[in-house]
């Protein structure tokens, strides 16, 4: 994965010969980090709670409640969906989102799939175009979450994937996000396959070891690039 996230920046493969110099090393740094220190912690958390500030005066202040309306229109139930999931260090929080089905028994063992009767039919909008993860902002200005990171997953979830890959929980270095360089890439909604599973976790690895804000500026861009492609996932 990093020599094809390093190729696609600088051309080449860490393997050819003399690339590697004082020069591209230092350029790597910078792109995608180094080490974990406090400093790195700081600016990530400037740059959440900037996002987050920003996006609740600017588009949560009129857009939630026009989407709590069609929510309330629609179906009965809270606005809300809250569920327990792991975050930085393997620590339970609360995940917030806009509810997009009708309540049911199965919402934290199973997961979304085609033509799934539970959804609702504003729950299809708010799902294909990932506004029902708006209400993690509040995640993030909590401090439960950041704007950028590896997707949380619901706990009886997580403690299956983990019984699949080693050392599954390890994504957990890091608080989780709204988005994620699996997010990136094209990575949502249901994961049906070990290998769609595995890419994941590869991913997201490769975010805990090299993360820094730019890497985090690059996969919004990214992830809003994905959103407005067609996905067969997004449901």
């Amino acid at each position: 994965m990093e020599n094809v996230l390093v190729d696609q920046k600088f051309g080449r493969t860490l393997e050819e010969e003399n690339f590697v110099n004082d020069q591209a090393q230092r350029e790597i740094k910078i792109l995608y980090g180094q080490n974990d220190d406090n400093s790195k912690r700081v600016l990530k958390r400037a740059f959440d709670l900037f996002v987050s500030f920003f996006t609740l005066i600017f588009v949560v202040s009129w857009l939630f409640p026009i989407i709590a309306i069609l929510i309330k229109l629609d179906s009965k139930g809270s606005v809300f969906f809250k569920q327990l999931r792991h975050g930085r260090d393997n620590e339970l929080f609360y995940c917030y989102k806009f509810r997009t089905m009708v309540k049911n028994k199965d919402a934290d063992t199973k997961q979304a799939t085609v033509n799934d009767s539970r959804i609702t039919r504003i729950g299809k909008f708010l799902r294909k175009s990932s506004l029902d993860e708006l209400p993690q902002v509040i995640n993030v200005i909590l401090g439960d979450m950041s704007i950028v990171g590896p997707r949380p997953q619901a706990v009886p979830m997580n403690i299956e994937f983990a019984k699949e890959i080693d050392n599954f929980m390890s994504r957990h270095q890091v608080k989780p996000g709204i988005t994620g360089l699996s997010q990136s890439k094209g990575f949502r909604g249901e994961i049906n396959s070990y290998h769609e599973l595995y890419s994941r976790f590869r991913l997201d690895s490769f975010y805990v070891r090299k993360w820094c804000l730019i890497f985090d500026i690059k996969i919004i861009i990214d992830t809003a690039i994905s959103l407005m492609s067609k996905s067969e996932k997004a449901y």
